[in-house]
């Protein structure tokens, strides 16, 4: 996810704040995606009213509520278990 800028209009933002402020000050500024973008009013919407204590508050809610083209490719896993028909990885003890 790339901030595009928001990242520094949300740091100049006066804290202690809610959403409903954020959404009204910074709502049409949009996050880049690994596929498109989004509109940083609808992600904090999908939270509902909150308050924030300060900009990092916010880019934990960002990063937790992007929709579903934030993560890039969806239901992939390189830490799936091996089936009972594969060979897996050697179990190491430390």
């Amino acid at each position: 996810m790339r901030l595009n800028g928001v990242d520094d209009r949300l740091e100049r933002h006066q804290y202690p704040t809610t959403s409903e402020e954020l959404i009204a000050a910074h709502g049409n500024a949009t996050v880049e995606l690994a596929d498109g973008s989004e509109r940083l009013g609808d992600v904090l919407e999908r939270f509902g009213e909150q308050t924030f204590d300060d900009a990092e508050d916010v880019f934990t809610t960002l990063r937790a509520g992007v929709c579903h083209r934030g993560i890039g490719r969806r239901f992939y896993s390189d830490r799936d278990p091996t089936t009972d028909a594969e060979d897996g990885p050697s179990p190491v003890s430390f």
